[in-house]
């Protein structure tokens, strides 16, 4: 795949412990569900001029999940959380940089 494509989630499986995506490039990516609740990227959740966190971890529910999914465009997914949260929009870029599968991880820890 050349490096100026976007890498596409080809299947999305919200009904696990975890949220698995599997990428048109192969990749197989796994998410927990609170995780990527607590990294919701809305204005709700993120100040938008400063990037700081308004979510309050401790307001979301421990067993919260994701309900639905949909595609946004050819760009990213929104996931319609348990607790009622809605209106996130998690681009592709940002659900691959937060996977945490071994390989992922095992990436992550050998950066500077």
């Amino acid at each position: 795949m050349a490096t100026n494509e976007i890498i596409k989630p080809v299947d999305v499986d919200i009904t696990g412990n975890s949220i698995i995506i599997n990428w048109d490039d192969g990749h197989r990516g796994i998410y927990p569900h609170r995780m990527l609740r607590l990294r919701c990227p809305c204005a709700s959740c993120v100040e938008e001029m400063t990037g700081r966190a308004l979510l309050n971890p401790d307001a979301v529910p421990q067993d919260v999940r994701a309900l639905d999914q949909m595609a946004v465009g050819q760009y990213a997914l929104q996931f319609l959380w348990s607790d009622t949260h809605y209106t996130g929009i998690y681009t592709y870029r940002v659900l691959r940089a937060a996977c945490t599968c071994i390989p992922c991880n095992e990436g992550r820890a050998r950066q500077p």
